[in-house]
């Protein structure tokens, strides 16, 4: 009976990874096509060992002479190693492998192991976590496409060839999609370091969809994709249902609320706000880059700038110089020694930006600030280097404008918090409100 119950599994598992957001008669075609050539792809090695981990839920553990059952996960309520009905609260359902799946949190812990010496020693790769809208695209329903962006349907055919290709109408979602810009050449570049998971706020039926248009030969992410209802805990996200150590995971989104437990593997992308809707849902006045008629950068971009810090990262933690285990190292400690060179010769004072009686040191801008490596104070002296202010007219402005400080705005900030670089002080000149 458990050897019926462990092959059922094996197949339903398989089915679930091929049926992860493309077609069958696609995922075919490509088997086929790798018969065909004879050669082993990277593309078929990774789809060989997504099945093997979904495998090694329950291989090697049908050991009909134990005695007792550890019921180290189940599918249908059946414990995978003795095939009895179990009723585990504390296991975690990982429904995007299959509806079905639970693991207890032993063997969570049992596959990241294993998993994490497989990716780490064998094939030299971490773990990145994407999520979809504003971080790799924007999708607006058809109903709010203002009259000014009509052209985007109206004159497809005229349209350049870098809109046309990334821009796609979606009837049967009633919705249309933006790839952000660089977003084929991240993903491809991305792939040799990381292996990815899409991870999305969306229901399944939205990821899926832009999954298809991210991932159309199905390369990257198999059944990685994990959307709304998979999660443990209602409007938020977590690394507890992704198949990685938390010291090798990294995650890309544009917002940091949905990640309470995970802020320290968080990279903050900036926000792709194509449509004019997406402005608007976000309270912005200013107009979107539909109605502009242009598009970010392809090379100075956010996906062109983050791929570069993930490389970085990719490179320490895996450089051979290391005197620590490979094994002790950590995604966050990494990301943090990268982060505090952006400003780290910065010695910042902030005038009238904080509200009236509010604790300097809780400020986000003050935080970040320390967190890009400068050092933060409520007073003037020779060491500062910058005036952060909302305000030319303050006494701390005309300070710095006195002492030949730079005075910057507090987009300085948040522009080098995105861009991981010290921007240049003269594009964030403060205006006098007096």
């Amino acid at each position: 009976m458990c050897d019926d119950f462990a092959a059922i599994l094996d197949a339903e598992l398989d089915a679930a990874s091929d049926l992860s957001g493309n077609s069958e008669e696609g995922a075919e075609e490509e088997e086929s096509s790798a018969e065909d050539s004879g050669d082993r792809s990277e593309l078929d090695l990774d789809h060989e060992r997504v099945k093997r981990q979904k495998v090694e839920l329950y291989s090697g553990t049908l050991n009909p002479q134990e005695e007792i059952c550890t019921h180290p996960g189940s599918y249908g309520g059946l414990c995978m190693k003795c095939g009895k009905l179990v009723d585990d609260d504390s296991a975690i359902s990982l429904k995007y492998i299959n509806e079905n799946l639970r693991i207890a949190n032993d063997e969570m812990a049992r596959l990241r192991d294993k998993d994490f010496k497989d990716l780490l020693c064998h094939r030299k790769k971490l773990y990145l976590v994407l999520d979809l809208d504003h971080t790799l695209l924007n999708s607006a329903r058809l109903t709010d496409i203002k009259e000014d962006e009509t052209y985007l349907i109206n004159q497809r055919d005229s349209l350049p060839d870098t809109l046309k290709t990334s821009l796609f109408r979606l009837d049967r979602m009633h919705m249309m999609t933006k790839l952000r810009p660089f977003v084929h050449t991240f993903l491809e570049e991305a792939s040799n370091l990381f292996e990815m998971y899409i991870y999305t706020m969306g229901e399944r039926p939205y990821a899926l969809a832009m999954a298809d248009l991210l991932d159309p030969g199905n390369k990257y992410f198999h059944s990685r994709i994990i959307a709304q209802g998979d999660c443990t805990q209602k409007y938020q996200k977590g690394l507890d249902i992704v198949l990685g150590r938390e010291s090798v995971v990294l995650i890309l989104d544009d917002t940091q609320a949905v990640w309470k437990e995970n802020k320290e593997n968080l990279i903050l992308m900036d926000r792709y706000h194509f449509f004019a809707s997406s402005c608007k849902n976000f309270g912005f006045s200013h107009k979107s880059l539909s109605l502009l008629k242009t598009d970010e950068s392809e090379t100075e971009g956010a996906l062109a700038t983050v791929l570069k810090v993930l490389q970085q990262v990719h490179c320490l933690f895996f450089d051979k110089g290391g005197k620590d285990n490979i094994e002790d190292r950590d995604v966050r400690q990494v990301l943090k020694t990268i982060r505090k060179e952006v400003l780290k010769d910065c010695k910042i004072v902030f005038t009238h930006v904080f509200p009236t009686n509010f604790t300097a040191e809780h400020h986000h801008l003050w935080k970040i600030a320390e967190q890009l490596g400068a050092t933060c104070s409520t007073e003037v002296d020779p060491s500062v280097t910058h005036v952060v202010s909302g305000d030319a007219g303050t006494d701390k402005s005309r300070w710095a404008a006195r002492e030949n400080k730079f005075l910057v705005n507090p987009g300085w900030i948040e522009a080098s918090n995105f861009l991981w670089r010290k921007q240049p002080e003269e594009n964030f000149s403060v205006k006098s409100k007096r």
